[in-house]
């Protein structure tokens, strides 16, 4: 059964938050980084008018899991020529950094851009990508 693929958006101005909550690992970078934006406690959890938009797009391209992404109006290719690097979390998932083709046994492919977070210790409900469950599981790694 395939799931159905959750996007929430969070505008301001210049710039819409584009969070996918499946892929997200609850590592709270982005509330460790700009807690005045990010607050899990508060409605909408997601506020972009608290930051400038350098600081918003800076935050977002370190989202270890993909989960955050954002929009601008005006829309560049600058992902297509981004390197591909591979860093391993310390107890937790596989990042791939860069644009990845993911192909399926059954033949699907599915193209991710900017960074991939993928389950090292099984307990993913969300396989091949990780969850966060890792936590739980006491996956040391």
């Amino acid at each position: 059964m395939e799931e159905k693929q959750i996007i929430k958006k969070y505008r301001n101005n210049e710039l819409t938050i584009l969070w996918e909550p499946i892929k997200c690992i609850h590592a709270a970078e982005c509330v460790k980084m700009l807690p005045k934006v990010y607050n899990p406690k508060s409605k909408p959890w997601i506020k972009p008018k608290n930051a400038s938009i350098d600081e918003l797009k800076t935050q977002i391209d370190k989202c270890p899991s993909g989960a955050l992404s954002y929009e601008k109006v005006k829309v560049t290719n600058q992902n297509k020529n981004m390197k591909t690097e591979v860093e391993l979390m310390k107890n937790g998932p596989l990042l791939v950094k860069g644009n990845v083709e993911i192909k399926s046994h059954d033949g699907t492919v599915v193209t991710k851009e900017k960074m991939t977070a993928f389950c090292r210790c099984g307990a993913s409900e969300n396989k091949p990508y990780c969850d966060g469950n890792h936590k739980g599981a006491g996956f040391v790694g």
